[in-house]
């Protein structure tokens, strides 16, 4: 059909039908998940693509695994052809070399067919608290392969239209850690991709399979076009940025990523030719998730409304070079560089992008999870909590940094207090903010926060974060944030805990965290008198 010829009163119901979708699917694994990490903190994303896996709609969730999800259909594709589907079928995956980001972020993927033809895919990612591996929680600071960070999922179905398969269902839940929480989470998705299913159907059945993919073709067309202007606003030029990933848990020293942007007319170039190597630790991560943290910097910096789509990203063209930390081999770790090398990517680039924005840009914040991952048994079952820190934003040209927040490609909510306590032995002392931690500036930088954890029983602690070593950077003169800081007390005595280790605990030892503080924008001379005044920092 002609893309003229949709009713623009029917292009926007559907517009905005599919968004609904999109944020339905989350809604329902959050209501239906077994684990804290998804009903608490959030740690999941929908998304929906055409029958060619091209990207159509994207819930409210986590810049991470969107980005991402613009290439995971295509490439499940190539591997499982589209003459193979069939209604009712959902295949579940979690390899990175198939448009993925680590092990835990287990995909669950969904076609949908209408009037007998494939359509659209659905597509439920959920971060699964552990998926096997070394180390309870699939996070192994240690790691130098990707075969001991947990089981590698390809693409296989999990559930036809008669229902589970029984023996794909075992081989799953049979080689990782609390069968029956990985289990609710599993079949949350199940239910999220069958509820995306259920209203895709109904569209296409009220205004009709060629109006509905002219529709999706109108949607691609209007980012693409919205984006190309968005670039065109960028002064035309080439800009060069670097950050640094603090360590890889196995050599104590810092890995460069470095991005060339070049701004040519409606088309952006982004070069990460100079990224250090492929790292021994696990911190590379995939060309995909390099790719989106490209497509979230563009578009957080010149295009915050354009709908995501894959029409959005046409214009934008990414060369990672093979062998760095940004595109390893297939068996290299990685579990950490999904949600701290990704970060990295984004500060180059806004780094880059500084003097051709600076009304826009915010200087250096917790560009981290800010990983705690305490693991242990209580009644015979394996429990696991993973928990996430966010820190100070960075400053910006007119405002002060917001305090304890998330920032850039991380959208996840902290655990409350109280459900932590209720299922957990563990007890928190103290959550309160890091004051002084904030970079100096015209404008300063937000505070960290203080979490501090007295363990009741045994367990592990895993730490898998940034910005302990390199600290969030200030901009235009103004100071950097402090950086992180994790404390073990036992009996009195005090020890500082690395950004990637894993150690025991023991009954009434103390885990403190101590987030970033955010960076400052502008010299602090320049700081306004009435903010000076109101002792706001």
């Amino acid at each position: 059909m002609n893309q003229r010829a949709v009713n623009p009163i029917t292009l926007e119901v559907v517009r905005n039908a599919i968004f609904a979708i999109a944020e339905e699917m989350s809604a329902v694994v959050m209501r239906s998940a077994r684990s804290p990490l998804l009903k608490e903190a959030g740690d999941l994303s929908s998304a929906l693509t055409d029958a060619r896996g091209r990207l159509i709609a994207q819930g409210k969730d986590i810049p991470i695994h969107l980005g991402v999800m613009a290439f995971t259909v295509k490439e499940f594709l190539t591997r499982i052809p589209r003459r193979q589907l069939r209604e009712g079928d959902q295949y579940y995956l979690n390899l990175p070399e198939v448009g993925g980001n680590h092990l835990p972020d287990v995909k669950a993927i969904r076609p949908v067919f209408a009037a007998g033809r494939l359509v659209a895919f659905a597509i439920s990612l959920a971060h699964w608290a552990d998926i096997g591996g070394a180390v309870p929680g699939s996070y192994v600071p240690w790691a130098t392969e990707a075969y001991q960070e947990g089981l590698r999922i390809p693409p296989i179905r999990v559930f036809t239209r008669k229902g589970a398969e029984p023996s794909a269902m075992e081989f799953i839940l049979g080689n990782l850690r609390g069968r029956e929480e990985r289990e609710g989470d599993l079949l949350a998705q199940y239910a999220a991709n069958e509820v995306a299913a259920r209203r895709l159907g109904e569209l296409f059945e009220r205004y009709g399979v060629r109006t509905v993919l002219a529709c999706f073709d109108r949607f691609r067309a209007e980012s693409e076009a919205q984006m190309r202007a968005a670039i065109r606003a960028i002064p035309p030029g080439s800009y060069e940025g670097e950050d640094w990933v603090d360590d890889d848990g196995i050599e104590d020293r810092p890995i460069p990523v470095r991005v060339r942007v070049t701004i040519r007319g409606a088309l952006a170039h982004l070069d990460f030719t100079g990224t250090g190597s492929q790292a021994k630790g696990p911190v590379n991560t995939t060309r995909f998730v390099a790719c989106s943290a490209v497509y979230y910097s563009l578009k957080a910096l010149v295009g915050p409304d354009i709908p995501a789509n894959d029409g959005c990203y046409r214009p934008v063209r990414v060369a990672v070079p093979q062998g760095t930390v940004l595109n390893p081999s297939s068996d290299a770790p990685v579990v950490g560089g999904n949600h701290e090398t990704s970060q990295r990517v984004v500060d180059a680039i806004f780094k880059a992008l500084a003097p051709a924005l600076p009304e826009r840009i915010t200087a250096g914040g917790p560009t981290t999870s800010g990983l705690l991952l305490f693991a242990g048994r209580r009644d015979g079952r394996w429990y696991i909590l993973y928990e996430v820190h966010g820190g100070g934003e960075g400053a910006a040209a007119h405002r002060d940094g917001g305090h304890a927040v998330r920032v850039h490609m991380s959208n996840v909510m902290n655990t409350p207090v109280e459900v932590i306590e209720a299922e957990y032995p563990i007890e928190v002392g103290r959550h309160e903010l890091r004051v002084g931690s904030g970079g100096a500036g015209a404008h300063c930088g937000g505070l960290g926060q203080v979490r501090a954890y007295r363990l009741l029983g045994e367990a592990t602690l895993t730490t898998m974060l940034e910005r302990r070593i390199v600290p969030p950077w200030g901009v235009f003169g103004g100071a950097a944030g402090l950086p992180y800081r994790i404390t073990l007390e036992r009996d009195g005595a005090v020890r500082e805990v690395k950004g990637k280790e894993t150690l025991p605990l023991r009954p009434g030892d103390l885990v403190t965290i101590e987030s970033s503080g955010g960076g400052g924008y502008g010299a602090p001379s320049a700081r306004p008198a009435e903010l000076i005044e109101n002792g706001y920092r």
